[in-house]
């Protein structure tokens, strides 16, 4: 694996590069699309990013006159997903739906890959960012973040948080904060989402961090209760929640994201007008209800943006694997 900051100037060199979509590229035999396109999603049907690539895929499809299916293949973090579209023809016809730890965290912590996500992938466009909370159980000890640290500095890895793994959004994002505020807590990996938040609201691990809409049943049930919201501001849905730097922690955010990427070697012009639909698509009133429902902003933004997005959270994640925070595999 390349060393972090040899990574990262190579995804800013790609920034450089292809995100011109230089004529270099083979020209286009045929306009795109010239049969059905798929999106290839590495998460369950009905979950959050699942929603928002179906409503994107619909108004594609009514735009391009082709359908636009979902093809969902959850679980290895994206990694077996990702290897499989990386072998399929550069034509702009299999899209990727990528995000934090396919890209960013992924290459950190795995020594080899099936894919290189500079060498592999070319950038379409950022779709929506999600923000953490920090969430413990209904009866928990802790009444807020100054109580949590406390315990933590009290007694490091005392206080424990659960995650979907190690290297998942909610596991650096944890880590980031821990590191942030310079305690050591305790990982405790699970392996579906439903585990985790019933071990949580029972008390049997003592925090986690998620989206406001994976949780928001359980907190209007009294089962589990937010602590703060890891973003600069507070949610406009729930004002009462504090933000971290308001409830004594440090400001770290916590915003993991989605984007779509094409197969490397994809011609110029289908680069140019995936981007430019998708870009379009994702001003969709539709697709905008959806994603909010969901419980994400959508964040449509230019292909050298999105190459940036990576190498910032590479810097950012790279020194919770070389401290021990995050294991590499």
């Amino acid at each position: 694996m390349r060393p972090p900051g040899l990574r990262r100037r190579g995804l800013l060199a790609a920034a450089a590069g292809c995100c011109a979509w230089p004529p270099l590229l083979a020209a286009e035999t045929a306009p795109f699309p010239r049969r059905p396109v798929r999106i290839v999603v590495p998460y369950s049907v009905g979950i959050g990013p699942d929603v928002v690539a179906r409503s994107v895929a619909e108004v594609l499809s009514q735009r391009w006159g082709q359908p636009v299916w979902v093809d969902n293949k959850p679980g290895a973090s994206g990694i077996v997903a990702f290897g499989e579209v990386r072998r399929t023809p550069p034509d702009g016809h299999t899209l990727f739906l990528a995000d934090t730890a396919t890209l960013a965290v992924n290459p950190l912590l795995h020594a080899t890959l099936p894919y290189d996500p500079v060498r592999d992938l070319v950038p379409l466009s950022l779709m929506f960012r999600a923000t953490f909370l920090i969430w413990v159980g209904g009866p928990s000890r802790f009444r807020s973040i100054g109580e949590l640290l406390a315990a933590s500095r009290r007694s490091p890895d005392s206080v424990s948080y659960g995650t979907l793994g190690n290297g998942h959004a909610s596991h650096v994002a944890i880590e980031s904060f821990a590191r942030a505020a310079d305690v050591r807590m305790l990982h405790v990996p699970f392996k579906d989402a439903g585990t985790l938040f019933a071990a949580v609201a029972a008390g049997e691990v003592d925090f986690t961090a998620f989206g406001m809409n994976s949780v928001a049943g359980l907190m209007a049930a009294g089962r589990m209760r937010p602590l703060a919201v890891a973003a600069s501001r507070r949610l406009a849905s729930h004002p009462e929640i504090p933000t971290l730097r308001e409830a004594g922690g440090p400001p770290v955010d916590m915003h993991p994201w989605a984007a779509l990427v094409a197969v490397a070697g994809t011609p110029a012009p289908t680069l140019e007008r995936l981007h430019r639909d998708i870009v379009a698509v994702l001003g969709n009133a539709e697709v905008l209800r959806r994603a909010e429902q969901a419980g994400f902003e959508i964040t449509p933004s230019t292909p050298q943006a999105l190459l940036e997005r990576i190498a910032a959270d590479s810097a950012l994640y790279g020194p919770l694997v070389s401290e021990g925070r995050v294991a590499r595999l």
